[in-house]
């Protein structure tokens, strides 16, 4: 089985185990309506690997700290294309869609970190991601 059909494969039932509660943050002034499900890919600088995940790994804990995003899903994977060169790709859920726009300078200086991590490939970005839609069943009493 592949790589990246492996990848999929868990990061399907990692999702799977988040449906089961809310994703709704009680704590949030915002409505489920205004949160955005987001996949990331940082295309990583050779040598630059264990460096962007423990910058993963930190900013993870800013971002629950100042309740940016939700819990779940959260699922980092890594992957290698046929040239050898490094990806890893990451999923969650901002609380709102203003929060990135809103973030603190503490998130700013990693988010920094994390580009130097980071090269263009491909014609793209060194991070490069957006909005995606989870399909996985919704949890009810949102």
């Amino acid at each position: 089985m592949g790589r990246l059909r492996c990848a999929a494969i868990v990061c399907c039932l990692l999702f799977a185990g988040c449906a089961t509660e809310p994703r709704h943050d009680p704590r949030s002034t915002t409505g489920p309506a205004d949160e955005e499900t987001v996949l990331i890919t940082y295309h990583v600088a050779p040598g630059k690997e264990q460096e962007l995940r423990e910058v993963l790994s930190g900013i993870w804990k800013v971002y629950r700290r100042e309740r940016l995003v939700f819990a779940e899903p959260h699922v980092i994977l890594e992957a290698q294309d046929d040239a050898g060169h490094k990806r890893i790709v990451e999923v969650f859920t901002w609380v709102s869609r203003s929060a990135p726009d809103n973030a603190p300078d503490s998130v700013k200086r990693l988010w920094n970190r994390m580009q130097a991590c980071c090269e263009q490939r491909d014609g793209r970005p060194g991070i490069d991601g957006g909005e995606v839609s989870l399909i996985i069943p919704r949890a009810t009493g949102r």
